[in-house]
């Protein structure tokens, strides 16, 4: 007989690469989340380790910027540049990125269900509200949000619901948001933290309308919270969890620094991405390419399409957009476009509908809205 935890049950994958939705709460340790690293029996021997040559590359090259900054800052101006880059962006990111793995900890800790009934009916301009709002306090890149996203709708989520939560999600983590406040300062950020939602809304909103008139396939995995759901208690319960114990906050320290391993080293190859534009590219070639204007907003958008970067890279490359090019506009285009128009976002949507249709109108619905508001703030508005 095979193991209870080899039955098709409908949970989170954790064994072997499977998609989600195929393993069985006990092939996780019970508790339905693959939280520690550790492979079940069942699923076979566990894999060897790989290293993950980009954040270490990445983490080398900005220790050997920030050191050249305080040791050897005499050489070529392009050392200059680069060392001189690599060091003030870490000297104003750090603090963003020790509470976003402070953050990932805490977040971590929060039962699925609690999140679950954040989301609210689907079908509902509620509904939409809410989707948006959890993805947007969600501590996630866009490649860790787009398996949450997923997740959610096999578990019943609307399709509104589910681009509203993955639009409104990639750059607007928590950690994301301190990161770029702490490059651009809090007008900008801010800014862009409300008009991504807005987007994020309207998308939803419009879709889930082409969904009840039929123009767009509804999501057969569509139900309702359990009867004896009740958001108070898990609300509660969750805080008691979260307690500042010693215990709990070493949990949460330890749990946040593994689990972030993913953001660390987008944010660590953006600064490092970042340092090396900042050294190559002369300021005047950067703005004549990627300045406020029509042709420099479309350049950016071509350019964010093309480089798979997560979002948490993204933010110092939108930052240098801003700092460099006077171009808010490019600046918000070049964050909003990994949402908007990234190829493993759709091929997954594909996937997991079932629906070119559900797919491709990610890209259609949200990339004019993003064009015209990336105009509009480059004109000053």
């Amino acid at each position: 007989m095979k193991p209870t935890c080899c039955n098709p049950e409908p949970v989170p994958s954790c064994c072997g690469g499977k998609p989600a939705e195929t393993q069985a709460p006990a092939c996780c340790g019970g508790g339905g989340g693959h939280e520690h690293g550790d492979t079940p029996s069942c699923c076979g021997p566990a894999e060897k380790k790989r290293v993950d040559w980009l954040l270490w590359a990445s983490l080398i090259l900005v220790a050997i910027g920030m050191a050249g900054h305080l040791w050897f800052p005499a050489g070529p101006k392009w050392w200059h540049e680069f060392s001189h880059g690599t060091y003030d962006m870490m000297l104003k990111a750090w603090w963003g990125i020790l509470a976003g793995i402070i953050a990932v900890g805490v977040i971590g800790r929060l039962p699925r269900e609690l999140v679950l009934g954040l989301l609210g009916k689907g079908g509902c301009f509620t509904g939409i509200l809410r989707a948006t709002f959890a993805g947007t306090l969600l501590d996630l890149c866009n490649h860790g949000i787009l398996l949450v996203a997923m997740q959610l709708y096999r578990k019943g989520a609307s399709l509104g619901q589910t681009l509203a939560f993955l639009i409104a999600s990639p750059w607007n983590s928590l950690s994301v948001t301190l990161l770029l406040a702490a490059m651009i300062g809090w007008k900008w950020t801010v800014a862009f933290l409300l008009l991504s939602m807005v987007i994020g809304i309207v998308t939803g909103w419009i879709v889930d309308k082409l969904v009840k008139a039929g123009r767009l396939p509804a999501n057969p995995n569509a139900h309702e919270l359990p009867a004896d759901f009740r958001f108070g208690p898990a609300f509660r319960t969750a805080l008691r969890d979260l307690k500042p114990t010693p215990s709990n906050l070493g949990h949460m320290l330890k749990d946040g620094l593994a689990e972030s391993k993913m953001i660390l080293r987008w944010i660590l190859f953006g600064i490092t991405l970042a340092a090396l534009i900042q050294a190559f590219v002369p300021d005047e070639k950067f703005a004549q390419f990627f300045g406020p204007s029509l042709a420099g907003l479309l350049l950016t958008l071509l350019a964010a399409t093309v480089i798979e970067v997560c979002s948490e890279g993204s933010s110092p490359i939108a930052a240098q957009l801003i700092l460099r090019s006077s171009a808010p506009g490019n600046a918000f285009t070049f964050l909003m476009a990994g949402a908007a128009t990234d190829y493993t976002e759709i091929v997954v949507l594909r996937q997991t509908t079932g629906s070119w249709k559900a797919a491709l109108i990610l890209p259609l619905l949200t990339t004019p809205q993003v064009l015209v508001i990336g105009w509009l703030l480059n004109q000053g508005w």
